[in-house]
């Protein structure tokens, strides 16, 4: 994540607990937690939590033979990745182990089990079609009135990335008449619950 829209997604979460006090933040796709180290900050500094969810083995596109596999997020013996021993550094490492609840599991399943409303949603998981879909789906009725859903990777232009994020996650919440857009910085969308 670049760093402008790092501060762009730290801002609009103090912005959401400042217009939902008291509750929590969600980001489902941690990976290694850059953006969890912004989002973990504004946390604090809101005195709420962020729940960070991720499964920690990659999404398709970090997988071998794909354009963002990194061999030494490799566990040597499963051979499989496994981002969560870095994920948890960098928790460690910014001094965020009080306002970051890590949360290892699919994000549907989590998900289905989740009751209580959000101030703050990210969605920067799987970027295939399904776990877009099962994202928007699950996850942004979760979003209290006048709360937050922040996106990742959204790219109007098919030509600058790739398309589950807008298609499956943007549009249908500006289509569903439940969002509005607030702002937009590089690919990070933010939208406000009406």
């Amino acid at each position: 994540m670049p760093e402008d829209e790092g501060d762009a997604l730290y801002e609009a979460a103090v912005r959401a607990a400042q217009s939902v006090p008291n509750a929590p933040f969600v980001e489902v796709g941690s990976y290694c937690g850059r953006s969890t180290v912004w989002l973990g900050g504004a946390a604090r500094e809101s005195n709420t939590t962020l729940f960070a969810i991720d499964h920690h083995f990659g999404s398709e596109e970090n997988q071998p033979g794909w354009e963002w596999h990194d061999t030494s997020l490799v566990d040597p013996r499963t051979g499989r990745m496994d981002t969560l021993p870095f994920f948890r550094s960098t928790i460690l490492d910014a001094g965020l182990a009080d306002s970051v609840v890590t949360m290892v599991g699919d994000s549907p399943t989590i998900a289905r089990h989740w009751t209580t409303p959000l101030a703050f949603l990210f969605i920067d998981g799987g970027h295939g079609v399904e776990p877009a879909t099962l994202d928007y789906q699950l996850w942004t009725p979760r979003v209290a009135q006048g709360g937050t859903l922040a996106i990742h990777d959204v790219f109007p232009n098919p030509a600058d990335g790739g398309r589950p994020p807008y298609e499956n996650i943007y549009l249908p919440a500006i289509e569903s008449g439940l969002f509005e857009d607030v702002s937009a910085t590089g690919s990070l969308r933010v939208l406000r619950r009406i």
